[in-house]
């Protein structure tokens, strides 16, 4: 790792997308899981939840919403990486957990995982991130070749939704 800027990350947001269950009496909770495209640098062909990197342009063209600050642009950037990604909306966005890497090109990433509704819309990959996606329970889930640690992000979320809160830990 270069040790120029240590305070220097990539940020990248994610989403665990969640249809059904609730209070509604609809059917189990289905999380949106995609499979990233096999051209990707970073876990081709492996299963994962949508999201992407936070760029400076989703603020600097807005006014601030106070003096110094833009306000939620985690959120801003998230619902805009879902919509390219799948072409869904969501809504009800929440924090899950943090992780940390250093990628073997060497560059450090911060990623803040959330979970959020989906709102509305029709599945719309955009090809050259993802190449299938599944609407999965969590036992489903267990049948698909996840990056590590996405399943028990998937536990967190039912957890998180059934009251239990919990941090990241390995639930299998």
């Amino acid at each position: 790792m270069d040790n120029q800027n240590q305070h220097l990350h990539e940020v990248a947001i994610t989403a665990i997308v969640v249809k059904g269950g609730g209070s509604t009496g609809s059917p189990e909770p289905k999380y949106l899981i995609t499979r990233r495209s096999l051209n990707k640098k970073r876990f081709p062909g492996m299963w994962t939840v949508p999201g992407g990197k936070m760029e400076t342009s989703d603020y600097l063209q807005l006014p601030k919403d106070t003096e110094h600050y833009w306000y939620n642009v985690l959120e801003r950037t998230l619902r805009r990486e879902v919509k390219e990604e799948v072409g869904i909306d969501i809504e009800n966005i929440e924090y899950v957990t943090s992780l940390a890497t250093v990628h073997t090109d060497g560059s450090p990433s911060l990623v803040i995982s959330c979970m959020a509704d989906y709102a509305g819309g029709d599945i719309r990959l955009k090809v050259d991130e993802s190449d299938q996606y599944a609407w999965a329970s969590l036992e489903e889930a267990k049948n698909y070749q996840l990056i590590d640690g996405i399943y028990d992000e998937l536990v967190m979320v039912e957890n998180k939704r059934n009251g239990k809160r919990s941090a990241w830990q390995r639930f299998r």
